[in-house]
């Protein structure tokens, strides 16, 4: 089967492809723009918030061996899908979460993820991550990518610093 691709805002792209990465059937987590009017921006272009660009992760994955459902639940546990201003510390429309879709099946998977989760009474106050078509997805420069890997400890203590763990473990892993 061919490879399938999923695209996802989540705030700042270093701590989205980690806990993509280690799923069997992901064969790349990409860290990148997508979402904007400007072509081909920067990574300084996007933190202007002129470029109506998001913070994303594209990752690549063989659908036999994950699905895109499983996909969409890791998402969810990454965010706080109810902030419209950013993500925990990262603060601006570059922030912002969004699912992008790259096909009616996404689309439909993940309005029905959306409309689970604001059923599900997890959260008091309503899900605010959009639901948008794919657009082009420009890959961020290179230090940007992988950077759980090649930047450990910079990672490490930036992540300690968000309150995303904090909140993770709060609404998720109770």
């Amino acid at each position: 089967m061919t490879k399938q691709r999923a695209t996802f805002a989540g705030g700042c792209f270093w701590c989205m492809v980690k806990p993509f990465d280690q799923w069997d059937g992901v064969e790349q987590v990409v860290s990148g723009y997508t979402g904007g009017h400007l072509s081909n921006p920067t990574y300084e272009d996007v933190k202007t918030g002129d470029s109506g660009h998001y913070e994303a992760v594209e990752i690549i994955y063989d659908p036999s061996i994950l699905s895109y459902q499983t996909i969409l639940d890791v998402y969810w546990q990454q965010i706080d899908p109810t902030d419209d201003g950013g993500q925990f510390q990262d603060r601006g429309d570059s922030y912002r979460t969004a699912i992008f879709y790259h096909n009616e099946e996404q689309k439909t998977a993940a309005v029905a993820s959306k409309e689970s989760l604001a059923a599900s009474g997890k959260f008091t106050k309503p899900i605010v991550t959009k639901i948008l078509p794919a657009s082009t997805f420009y890959p961020a420069e290179a230090y940007h990518q992988d950077f759980y890997k090649k930047n450990e400890t910079a990672y490490k203590e930036d992540r300690a610093k968000s309150g995303r763990d904090e909140f993770i473990e709060k609404f998720w892993n109770n």
